[in-house]
Order: structure tokens, then C-alpha cells, then sequence
């Protein structure tokens, strides 16, 4: 099966971190983390297109408040193959039911204490106006 141009393509770290909006620091860290795997061209790194998709799906999940041994889980989970994409979808779709229902829960308490912060500041400006 030929490549296509996309596939072939690589990304040195200055390149990809700036396409992701990452430090070159990030990058280093999730390989030494064994999260990317750059391919070595001297002591240069070059990045695949399939290092930037896992790179993609690690900051999204990290962007979603999971931990890197959740992004490491469905990331590492990807073969390729029709099965273990099923799979990779069934464990993120339940994950991503807990953020959202975390989400919630905090979007409630914001709610509650701007509400609260709304008041205080209410009552302030009143006594300021008895205060003349």
C-alpha cells in the first residue's frame, strides 16, 4: 500500500509544538513518558503523522481533565484494527461520560458561588449607599 503525501510527512519539535501550541518541553516529556515514539535522524527527532494524531488525542484528553494514564490507556489501545478501535470508542465515550458529568457538577458550583459572590457584592454596594 503507497503513502500518501500526509502519512509521509514528518514534523521536526520546533514544528509539530508549534502546529499543537505545545513547548518543545511537552513533547520530550510525553516521549519520555514513551507516549510518542519520534523517529532519530542523528540527534534530530522527527515526528510522524502518527505520533501528531496520538499527540492530538493525549492533549485533548489531557484538556478534558484525564490523566495521562488514561490518555496513555486509549491511545495505546489503537491498532488499527477494526476491534480494538470499537474498543478505544467504547473506553472514551465512557470517560468522556465521567468529565462531562464532573463538568457539570462544577459548572453547578460556579453557578452557585458567582450567585453567592453576586450577593456579597450586592449588599456591599447597599450598606455603601447607607454609608452616603
Amino acid at each position: 500500500m503507497t503513502r500518501t503525501a500526509e502519512e509521509a510527512r514528518t514534523w521536526t519539535v520546533r514544528e509539530l509544538a508549534d502546529e499543537l501550541g505545545v513547548t518543545t518541553r511537552t513533547l520530550r516529556f510525553y516521549e519520555a513518558e514513551g507516549l510518542l515514539r519520534p523517529q532519530r535522524l542523528g540527534t534530530a527527532r522527527l515526528y510522524t503523522a502518527r505520533d501528531r494524531a496520538r499527540l492530538r488525542l493525549i492533549l485533548r484528553g489531557r484538556r478534558f481533565g484525564m490523566t495521562l494514564a488514561e490518555c496513555r490507556e486509549i491511545v495505546d489501545m489503537y491498532d488499527g484494527a477494526a476491534t480494538s478501535e470499537r474498543r478505544q470508542l467504547e473506553v472514551l465515550l465512557a470517560r468522556l461520560g465521567d468529565v462531562a458529568r464532573d463538568l457539570r457538577a462544577r459548572q453547578d458550583d460556579l453557578r452557585r458561588t458567582l450567585a453567592e459572590v453576586d450577593d456579597v457584592a450586592a449588599r456591599c454596594r447597599d450598606r455603601l449607599d447607607e454609608l452616603g
